[in-house]
């Protein structure tokens, strides 16, 4: 089953209740909105630029006004749709990607859209200062304009058009050059108040409170947008979405934004539709890290006595409700490109899990227990939380004593990611399309200590290091894809990490919004044709 068609499932029951700010002036839709789409946001990113943070954070508000150069499609040429550009050439030595422009586009400032702004943003932004731009765009050496309408991107190396194009939607939102050129980019004033090319142009942002985005009512799109404007409604406590939906405050809750506790309840309010539908390009995946600088940890036969030790039917129906599904490695079933059903998968079987250790060497001592462990769980997500619950009562089960060690995010990622402090961490990294971009780095060996979101557990594996490396360079797309195979495999048998189950997540909106969840990334494109009905 897949995570598209996992909203059939019942759940439990538990009301939520209303935390918003009596701050915050009425957006209420029964005082006359008008066509005006009103949406939860639970974070505020400090930087809105997502040609630098290529997070989904950032992309839900300024994905609306900053535009990428394709976005991914159900339907579209090799999953994509274009957007800045309307075609993309690789060639045969894949050292060079030359994009065609799309014509006649303006930045919400009046001026021209042209290659030129591409080139900036290539060199100057993405490769330099992006999170992910600086793996896909790592050989990026020149990007030649010939006319205001081409952008050719030379490489010192071969680099695969396969990545690149699974690559756009994240890494190529581009900025305006004349607003960035001579300045310190990361303080720049642009990186808050945006000016894109989109459907929608920021107006207005109160912190704390919401941001405005209007119309653009000179998109180059077909016709002007449906909605006259959006404003995300700050509400950091998730617990407030659904009664804010229920008292028709808001209209739309995206990123699970209403408790997954929650949803039984809410789809049976009149007017209001879940939908797990497009985030099918955005899976998280729940992840056990090792540090296989522990002894006990770093002998395969431990890691996966823990692999049999977890029951991942129980985690999908019991922490994710049915919103899940079990995952067999390192690559999720919503990526058809890649994933290898074929890969060795652990049975939740506690008798194997005890036998594993026993082999190893680790007997049960007189109470019961082998040795112990510090287990840090993720605070990111309620289910990683909960996960670490679990993840202890089911490791007490076949003698390992896991200290539970819970903490925010900045001191778990400081404890984890640059001084090492754990043996297991819980972590819900995303497959954005591709396994270069933040799929490779969790058990890559050599990444520098204090990298959030990689392999700091000290794993090392030549000849999967040989692998990723040979991908990063393989320009032949059944070649690159073959290697993937045997990287999932390679990691499925020796067990880096653990995979345990992956996950869209639910939009809940009122029955008058319209054209919802109709790409792979529907939370973070533009949403032009998103419409409301009177």
């Amino acid at each position: 089953m897949t995570i598209a068609n996992l909203s059939r499932r019942t759940l439990l029951q538990v009301g939520g209740t209303l935390l918003a700010s009596t701050a915050l002036p009425t957006f209420a839709l029964a005082q006359g909105a008008g066509n005006r789409l009103i949406v939860a946001a639970d974070s505020e990113p400090k930087n809105l630029n997502p040609a630098i943070v290529a997070s989904n954070g950032v992309f839900f508000i300024a994905s609306k006004v900053i535009e990428p150069l394709a976005e991914a499609s159900f339907d579209g040429k090799d999953g994509l749709a274009p957007r800045l550009a309307t075609s993309w050439e690789g060639s045969a030595d894949g050292k060079s990607v030359t994009f065609k422009l799309r014509e006649g586009v303006k930045w919400h400032d009046g001026k021209p859209f042209t290659s030129a702004d591409v080139a900036y943003s290539a060199l100057s932004i993405w490769k330099p200062l992006q999170n992910l731009g600086r793996l896909v765009f790592a050989n990026l050496e020149a990007v030649e304009t010939p006319d205001a309408t081409t952008a050719v991107f030379k490489f010192s190396k071969p680099t695969p058009l396969q990545l690149i194009r699974n690559a756009l939607p994240v890494v190529s939102s581009v900025v305006p050059k004349h607003l960035y050129e001579g300045t310190d980019i990361a303080t720049n004033p642009a990186n808050v108040k945006l000016v894109g090319t989109g459907p929608f142009k920021l107006t207005e942002y109160k912190p704390g409170e919401y941001y405005r985005l209007t119309k653009n009512a000179d998109y180059w799109g077909k016709g002007e947008p449906k909605i006259d404007e959006i404003i995300f409604r700050v509400l950091p406590d998730r617990a407030g979405a659904g009664a804010a939906l229920e008292a028709e405050e808001i209209q739309l809750a995206a990123f699970s934004a209403v408790p997954l506790t929650d949803l039984a309840r809410i789809s049976k309010v009149p007017g209001i539709k879940v939908i797990s539908k497009g985030y099918e390009a955005l899976t998280y995946q729940l992840v056990v890290e090792i540090n296989h600088r522990r002894k006990e940890l770093g002998d395969v036969k431990v890691r996966q006595a823990i692999a049999h030790a977890i029951d991942k039917k129980f985690v999908v129906d019991t922490i994710f409700l049915g919103y899940a599904a079990a995952s067999t490695g390192p690559v999720p079933k919503n990526a058809p490109e890649f994933y290898d059903a074929s890969v060795p998968t652990y049975a939740f079987d506690i008798a194997k899990a005890n036998a594993l250790l026993d082999e190893a060497g680790y007997k049960k001592g007189a109470g019961g227990t082998r040795f112990s462990l510090k287990l840090r769980p993720a605070p990111y997500f309620n289910e990683t939380k909960q996960f670490g619950d679990y993840l202890r009562q089911a490791l007490a089960a076949v003698g390992i004593d896991a200290q539970l060690i819970n903490a925010d995010s900045a001191a778990h990622q400081k404890a984890v990611y640059t001084d090492h402090d754990y043996d297991l961490a819980i972590g819900p990294p995303v497959f954005r399309g591709d396994p270069a971009i933040s799929t490779t780095i969790l058990v890559q060996s050599g990444i520098p200590a204090g990298v959030p979101f990689s392999n700091q557990g000290g794993y090392e594996n030549k000849e999967l290091d040989g692998i990723i490396g040979r991908a990063s360079e393989t320009i032949d797309t059944a070649a690159r894809t073959e290697l993937y195979k045997q990287f999932q495999k390679i990691v499925a048998t020796d067990l880096p990490l653990i995979n345990v189950a992956e996950w869209g997540f639910i939009t809940v909106a009122r029955d008058t919004v319209s054209n919802v969840s109709n790409n792979p990334r529907w939370a973070v494109s533009n949403w032009s044709d998103t419409a409301l009905k009177s």
